[in-house]
C-alpha cells in the first residue's frame, strides 16, 4: 500500500475511535444524569424527610396567600405583588431549558456557547443542572452542578468520558450549591414568600436580605429590586469559587432581566452570573431560558 493508503487509513481507525469514545461518554454521562435524577426526585416522595431537613413545616400552603405578605419589608411586599397574583399555586417543581454563553477562564475572556437542562425542586429544595459546553465543533464539555439532599456536587468531563474536575460533598461545595438554588429562586418565585420558609429583612427601600435554611446549612443574600418592584440582582457577599485548583471565597452577584408571564407568575427569562474579583467585576455566565415547565403542589 501507498504512504497515501496508510494515511487514510490511519485517518479513519482515529475518527471511529473518536466516535466510540464520544459515543460511550455519552451513555456514560447520561446513566450519572438518570442516578441523580432519581436522587432529586426520591426527596420529593419523602416529605418526612424533606420536612425533617427544611424550614417548612407540614402545614406549608399550596396556594399564596396575600395576607402573609403582613409585616414584610417594603420593597419584598412590592416584589410579591408584581411577581405573584392571588391564589397562585405553590411551585413544587421546574424544568428549565436555557441556552448562553460561559466563559472558561478564571482571568480572561474564553466564551464558549452552551445549552442546558436544568431541574428543580422546592420540596425538598434541590436543582440538578445539566450542560453542554461547545469547545470547539466535535468537541464539548459536560458539566453537571447540583444541589441534592444536601450535598453538593461539580463535576466537569469532556465528551462525558475524560473528568476534568469533580467536587462533591458537604462543606463549602454544599453550601455554594445551595447558595445557587436559592439566588436562582426568581425562576420559581413562590419558594420565596415566608411561608416556604424564608425570611426577610429589610436593608433599605429597594433591597432586602433574605435567610433559608436547609439541614445544617443556612445562608443570606441581599436581593435589589428594580422599578417594576422585581427582583433585578442578587449578591453574596463570599461564595467558594475554583481558582486553578484552589477554592477562593469571593463576593458573588447575579442581575435578572426581561421578565414574562409564565403560569400566572412573573419571572426573568435572562440573567449574568460574576464574582467580584479585587481586579473588577468577572462576568462568567450569560443564559436565556429558551422554556420552562412548572408542577404545583396540590
Amino acid at each position: 500500500m501507498t504512504w497515501f493508503t496508510w494515511l487514510v487509513l490511519i485517518a479513519v481507525a482515529l475518527a471511529m475511535a473518536a466516535a466510540g469514545l464520544t459515543a460511550f461518554g455519552s451513555r456514560r454521562w447520561a446513566a450519572a444524569m438518570q442516578r441523580l435524577t432519581a436522587k432529586l426526585e426520591a426527596g420529593r416522595v419523602a416529605p418526612s424527610v424533606a420536612l425533617a431537613a427544611s424550614a417548612t413545616s407540614a402545614a406549608t400552603p399550596a396556594r399564596y396567600d396575600p395576607s402573609e405578605l403582613a409585616g414584610l419589608p417594603a420593597p419584598v411586599q412590592r416584589y410579591f405583588r408584581a411577581a405573584l397574583t392571588p391564589g397562585q399555586a405553590i411551585v413544587s417543581a421546574a424544568t428549565i431549558q436555557m441556552s448562553g454563553t460561559f466563559n472558561m477562564s478564571p482571568t480572561g475572556e474564553q466564551w464558549k456557547p452552551f445549552t442546558s437542562r436544568q431541574r428543580v425542586t422546592t420540596r425538598r429544595a434541590g436543582f440538578l443542572w445539566d450542560a453542554r459546553i461547545m469547545m470547539m465543533p466535535g468537541v464539548v464539555v459536560r458539566v453537571v452542578d447540583s444541589y441534592i439532599a444536601g450535598n453538593g456536587l461539580l463535576k466537569a468531563s469532556l465528551q462525558g468520558w475524560l473528568t476534568m474536575a469533580d467536587m462533591q460533598g458537604g462543606g463549602d461545595i454544599a453550601r455554594g450549591e445551595f447558595m445557587r438554588y436559592f439566588a436562582e429562586a426568581a425562576w420559581y418565585p413562590t419558594a420565596l414568600l415566608p411561608s416556604q420558609g424564608v425570611r426577610w429583612e429589610a436593608v433599605d427601600d429597594r433591597s432586602a436580605n433574605a435567610t433559608l435554611a436547609d439541614g445544617p446549612l443556612t445562608l443570606s443574600l441581599l436581593f435589589r429590586f428594580d422599578d417594576a418592584g422585581l427582583i433585578e440582582s442578587f449578591r453574596a457577599e463570599a461564595r467558594g469559587g475554583m481558582v486553578g485548583k484552589i477554592m477562593v471565597q469571593a463576593p458573588w452577584e447575579g442581575r435578572f432581566s426581561n421578565y414574562q408571564a409564565r403560569d400566572g407568575m412573573s419571572v426573568p427569562l435572562a440573567g449574568e452570573v460574576a464574582w467580584m474579583r479585587p481586579e473588577g467585576r468577572k462576568v462568567y455566565f450569560k443564559g436565556t431560558v429558551t422554556q420552562v415547565h412548572y408542577e404545583f403542589a396540590a
